[in-house]
């Protein structure tokens, strides 16, 4: 065995000027270029906190001279043959070259990575020009009731409050926020402390409430500035609803930066009832009624043999069920008969889950037990009149004559026949004016020798015909208005009364027709004039008919049509309300003046008087008008009272528009806030991440900081394992 003791073959003098010839020509040829090239592109998309501190990637040269003037020691080795000391040689060379320069890219890269860390690098965020953390934060939590539905961690208004919590929490104690909801409360226009905001947060509850996305924008921005900020953060957590996200018709402020924050349902399920209507307008006393309702189903699964209940006054008169199909509405008749007189309260209901706030509908209604008509008389009474109506108990008819009528009693009447009154009086033209107005019902039948110029001023002020003339030729009834309400139950075969006996007319007064007026005519001449003609008069109604009731004008009074004309006419004077009135629409009612003695007020109180407002009274005209404004927030069903006299009932829903659950998708707000023209806009879409973070990186970027000061742990432990393992 020969052993030789010999200089490391490594550094030899000739390989230690071809590796300093290696190491120039990679740091200061193409591949340094590319080098620098390569870092200054990823480093382009950065910005710098402290960029004073990029000075210190002159430290790189420390490493390289390290490298450079470090010669290594010399090693024996031994070989049995000297053939063998080439290939040793060689092996060694490569393999050393390969170990050196991984050692010094990590020591290069660790130096890197520490001085990025302390210049703290991030990518800046789009909007980050609209940052103003200066600002107060306004942050809007949708509390309606489409918020009910489950979410990821239950009801999406949880999750709501929840994601408030996290945007309160991510700012300093001393910010001022504002909390808003969808009731607008006078509070909520104040800024308070992040405490006092998350305490305030807590009490927040479903409302029936439903604002547009314009209108708290709005707000938040009102709010911002009244207190003096330049700018600030408006925070906008909903589920973004279709029919109240009208994104385009915000007016954008360039100082403040505006967030949506999506919250999404499980599922978009709901069964609701819509609305509910008779199939006849009038309600009476033991006679068949047929309600109607309507029930809508927004999602993508059919419904089968679901119940609906109908409870009138607390009792049980229908049950049906119902079946439907996905995304589709159906009708449901329930039919049931009244028993007794008076103020019915209704109440429908479906069962439905989890959105449960659409599944009751209240309606009221009353049956009046008589119908009281007022008469007045030019000569003498009419046989024909006091025949039909004071031979039945459900009319009481009084008959006054023109000269000693009372007008103060014209409010109890519903409706009032000025039957052959030779001249109108101005007094008598205003308070039939006043009785229209109010909603009661007129029937005009001229006289004889009617003093047309006293007519047509009433008939003006009713906002009808006017009479023009008489005609004195014979001619005849030519055709019924079927479609009207007067006839629309009296005929049982439309089509085949073409050749039905109608009125024969000897004279008519001829009456013109106005554009201007609502005119519906009821039954008309062979010669194409008005027989008997309905106008719209205020909230009321005015009927002219064009002849009297004598035989010299016609046989109107002896024929069979005579009786369902009037007796519809009179039926139909009864003053109809709306079944029921939506919460946040509706803000007033009005009704015929009630005299109400001393302080009394108008009270609005539920059935066990559990609940009482006093509303705002004014009178305008023959009307009052009540105005409730915000102050009922609760569907149901309600009553007007005067003193202890119940007036009538109300009856109020909520607003159908949260039940229909079709939500705008990020891609689609993103798309409407481009529309909305400014850039402050922002949807943030957390990707698992928390979202404080996620509002972090849109305000203030992406920091990289500790991303670098991983690598450079990194690049650390890779130089250690390369020293000590790679042999």
């Amino acid at each position: 065995m020969l052993k030789v003791k010999c200089f490391n073959i490594y550094f030899s003098t000739t390989h230690c000027s071809y590796q300093l010839g290696n190491f120039r020509n990679f740091c200061f040829t193409d591949n340094y270029f590319t080098a620098c090239a390569l870092f200054s592109y990823l480093c382009a998309p950065m910005s710098f906190v402290y960029p004073e501190f990029l000075f210190a990637l002159s430290a790189l040269s420390i490493p390289v001279f390290v490298h450079l003037f470090n010669f290594r020691r010399f090693v024996t080795v031994y070989f049995s043959n000297v053939q063998f000391l080439r290939e040793i040689k060689i092996e060694t060379q490569s393999r050393s070259r390969l170990k050196h320069l991984l050692v010094l890219a990590a020591r290069l890269l660790t130096i890197a990575c520490l001085v990025l860390t302390f210049a703290q690098p991030f990518i800046p965020a789009k909007n980050s020009t609209a940052h103003t953390p200066e600002g107060a934060a306004s942050i809007f939590v949708d509390n309606s009731f489409s918020m009910e539905a489950n979410g990821n961690s239950g009801t999406m208004l949880d999750e709501a409050k929840n994601k408030a919590k996290e945007i309160a929490t991510a700012f300093q104690p001393s910010q001022k926020f504002q909390l808003l909801t969808n009731d607008f409360e006078g509070h909520q226009q104040r800024l308070v402390n992040r405490e006092e905001f998350l305490q305030l947060l807590e009490e927040v509850k479903i409302s029936p409430s439903v604002k547009t996305i314009s209108e708290i924008y709005s707000r938040q921005a009102n709010a911002l500035k009244s207190h003096g900020n330049q700018g600030g953060s408006a925070y906008i957590i909903s589920d973004f609803q279709k029919s109240v996200s009208n994104i385009e018709e915000i007016k954008a402020d360039s100082n403040i930066s505006c967030f949506f924050i999506p919250v999404t349902p499980i599922k978009n399920n709901n069964l609701f009832i819509d609305s509910c209507w008779f199939s006849t307008p009038i309600r009476q006393i033991n006679r068949p009624e047929e309600l109607k309702l309507r029930i809508k189903n927004i999602s993508d699964e059919e419904y089968e043999n679901i119940p609906v209940k109908l409870m009138i006054n607390g009792q049980q008169k229908a049950l049906a069920s119902f079946s439907i199909a996905a995304q589709s509405d159906v009708e449901v008749p329930l039919s049931f008969t009244l028993s007794e007189t008076g103020l019915q309260l209704g109440e429908l209901s479906i069962t439905d889950y989890p959105v449960t706030y659409d599944d009751k509908f209240y309606f009221t209604f009353s049956v009046a037990k008589n119908i009281p008509v007022l008469c007045i008389n030019g000569k003498e009474e009419s046989k024909s009149i006091r025949s039909l109506f004071g031979n039945d108990p459900y009319f009481i008819l009084d008959n006054q004559n023109e000269k000693s009528v009372n007008y103060s009693s014209f409010a109890t009447y519903s409706l009032i026949i000025a039957n052959e009154v030779n001249s109108i009086s101005s007094g008598l033209a205003q308070e039939l004016k006043r009785f229209a107005q109010a909603g009661g019902s007129v029937l005009i039948i001229p006289a004889q020798n009617s003093d047309i110029n006293s007519y047509n001023e009433l008939l003006l002020s009713l906002e009808a015909g006017r009479i023009i003339g008489k005609d004195s030729i014979n001619t005849k009834v030519s055709s019924i208005n079927y479609q009207s309400e007067i006839f629309t139950n009296v005929f049982e075969k439309q089509k085949e009364n073409k050749n039905l006996d109608l009125p024969i007319v000897s004279k008519h007064y001829i009456i013109s027709k106005n554009t201007k007026t609502l005119e519906e005519v009821l039954m008309k001449l062979s010669n194409g004039e008005s027989f008997l003609s309905k106008y719209a008069s205020g909230k009321g109604n005015a009927y002219l008919l064009s002849v009297n009731l004598s035989d010299e004008f016609s046989n109107f009074q002896r024929h069979a049509l005579f009786v369902p004309a009037l007796y519809n006419i009179a039926l139909f004077s009864q003053p109809v309300r709306p079944l029921f009135q939506t919460i946040g629409k509706e803000k007033s009612i009005e009704f015929p003046n009630t005299a109400i003695a001393g302080e009394s007020v108008y009270r609005i109180t539920n059935f066990d008087n559990q609940f009482e407002i006093i509303p705002e009274q004014k009178i305008i005209g023959p009307l009052t008008s009540v105005v409730f404004g915000n102050q009922l927030k609760e569907a149901g069903n309600y009553l007007l009272k005067a003193k202890n006299d119940t007036l009538f009932g109300l009856s109020f829903n909520y607003d159908r528009k949260e039940s229909v659950l079709e939500y705008f998708s990020n891609e689609e707000l993103e798309k409407m806030a481009e529309k909305a023209g400014s850039e402050n806009f922002s949807v943030v879409q957390t990707n698992n991440k928390s979202l404080a973070i996620t509002l972090t990186e849109l305000n203030e970027g992406i920091k990289l900081w500790k991303w670098f000061l991983w690598l450079a742990l990194a690049f650390i432990i890779s130089e250690v394992l390369l020293i000590r393992l790679l042999k």
